[in-house]
């Protein structure tokens, strides 16, 4: 399933209004769902993979 980076954009803006303005809830939350489906589906999910995976295993090696 191809999806432009402009539309995943587009959800994204809508999550950061709709959490700033509104708080969240039920729809907001819906849309949140469906930004994170998309952004699963689009080429930009192997670099979210890959960040997270980086950042967990940064977190992973703190020493407290």
């Amino acid at each position: 399933m191809a999806l432009s980076i402009s539309a995943v954009l587009l959800l994204l803006i809508i999550v950061v209004l709709l959490v700033n303005k509104s708080g969240l809830k039920g729809l907001h939350a819906l849309v949140c769902v469906l930004l994170g489906f998309f952004l699963a589906s689009s080429s930009v999910a192997p670099t979210i993979r890959e960040l997270t995976t980086n950042v967990a295993s940064m977190i992973g090696n703190f020493k407290f």
